[in-house]
């Protein structure tokens, strides 16, 4: 643009001030779609910015930030011919429509037994609690976690906003795409490397947990991931943002998410199985044991350990059993009263309280504190376990629309507290 002001191609209009031009240019003169639209848009409406004018295929991401009026433009020779009053480009005017939840890979009324698994993954999405199954191969564990999307509500509209820069930023948009509604659901291997999933690199980029963020980061084999990178993992769960720092300056990525863990009893499998025994020596276990450290298993909200399952539960078919369907429209209530509650600190779930909205919106009944009381003695809680309990028990009154926290669901808190690993 600056090229042909000079040369005199386009008039040079006093309007011209008041607007941003941003997208790639390839050679033949046609706009590409461009990565980071949606932030530019947000910068431009901030600086002051009337307009801007970024690639067609771009356009609806920018269309989430309203104030600023959005141009998209498909070429070159079309901004030229705007500019000199020989044609117009059309302004979109109105957001892409919600799209409904996606079919889930594995529905809850496929899951057949393992009633309590699924309990926790309902209590767990309606909070956004961490959660850790351990049990042997072929129990569910796997099955569970991809049942989970199925379940989750679509995002808010701050939700998909905050979402939506992320991808945008890390080019993840597909072309003509605009804000981001489904929850993402991450699921590294664990191969991947520590910028891969924290983030970082030669040229920035958000890592896993940042691409998880208002989502799942969903890892399977949890103890066969690198020490170091699930310890990397500390500081982005208690904060929920990661901060990269480089010579050339200094990043922060948004990371808000679920982790669900699935790992192994012991390095075969087998380690109390009811029909097969294990191979493990004594020593194997404990070093497997001990690649979850004390302070990442001490994060983790909620522990549940995923029996084999029966023969006859296997071959009985259950059709009384809920559907995804019917549990999201549970955990959609669930959340709706929780944002309700945090929306003035700018929290969307009980999982992200921190201290005081614990204290201001954790009140129990004189029978739940005692419980509480009796298991911080007995069992040596730690401070942030004690806080994580009471978020826990928090969602599940939640789920039975309760204002105060009794000792059942202090008591069903206490039970996912319960070390498995």
């Amino acid at each position: 643009m600056g090229i042909l002001l000079a040369s005199g191609v386009i008039e040079p209009l006093p309007d011209l001030k008041n607007s941003l031009f941003y997208g790639e240019l390839s050679l033949d003169g046609q706009l590409c779609h461009s990565r980071g639209v949606l932030l530019v848009a947000i910068f431009a409406k901030k600086n002051g910015y009337d307009r801007i004018f970024v690639p067609y295929d771009s356009a609806n991401e920018a269309l989430a930030v309203t104030g600023i009026k959005v141009l998209p433009v498909k070429n070159l020779a079309q901004i030229t011919k705007y500019f000199n009053h020989q044609g117009e480009i059309s302004a979109p005017n109105h957001l892409q429509t919600i799209p409904p939840p996606s079919l889930p890979e594995f529905d809850f009324s496929e899951i057949l037994g393992q009633e309590q698994a699924k309990r926790a993954l309902t209590i767990a999405a309606s909070g956004g609690h961490n959660l850790l199954f351990s049990g042997p191969p072929g129990s569910g564990k796997t099955m569970l976690a991809r049942a989970l999307p199925g379940i989750l509500p679509n995002l808010s509209l701050e939700e998909s906003l905050e979402v939506t820069q992320v991808y945008s930023a890390s080019g993840l948009l597909k072309a003509g795409q605009g804000l981001v509604w489904q929850r993402p659901f991450r699921c590294p291997h664990h191969s991947t490397s520590q910028a891969g999933l924290i983030g970082g690199g030669s040229k920035v980029k958000a890592g896993e947990i940042s691409l998880a963020h208002q989502g799942v980061l969903f890892l399977d084999e949890m103890a066969e991931f690198s020490r170091s990178i699930l310890e990397a993992l500390r500081q982005p769960l208690e904060d929920g943002v990661v901060v990269i720092s480089r010579a050339i300056g200094r990043v922060e990525f948004p990371c808000r998410f679920m982790l669900l863990g699935a790992v192994n009893p012991c390095p075969c499998g087998y380690l109390n199985h009811p029909k097969r025994s294990c191979r493990c020596s004594l020593r194997e276990i404990e070093r497997y044991q001990r690649r979850l450290s004390g302070p990442i298993l001490d994060r983790i909200d909620m522990h549940l350990f995923v029996p084999y399952v029966e023969a006859d539960k296997l071959t009985t078919h259950n059709p009384h059993g809920q559907t995804s369907a019917q549990v999201r429209q549970l955990v959609t209530k669930t959340r709706q009263i929780q944002q309700k509650r945090l929306k003035p600190f700018g929290l969307y779930t009980n999982s992200q309280m921190k201290n005081k909205q614990v204290k201001l919106f954790c009140q129990t009944t004189p029978d739940a504190r005692q419980l509480l009381k009796l298991a911080v003695d007995k069992q040596s809680l730690s401070p942030r376990s004690y806080f994580r309990i009471l978020k826990v028990s928090r969602t599940i009154s939640d789920l039975e629309q309760n204002q105060l926290i009794s000792v059942s669901h202090v008591a069903e808190a206490l039970q996912y507290r319960a070390r498995v690993f």
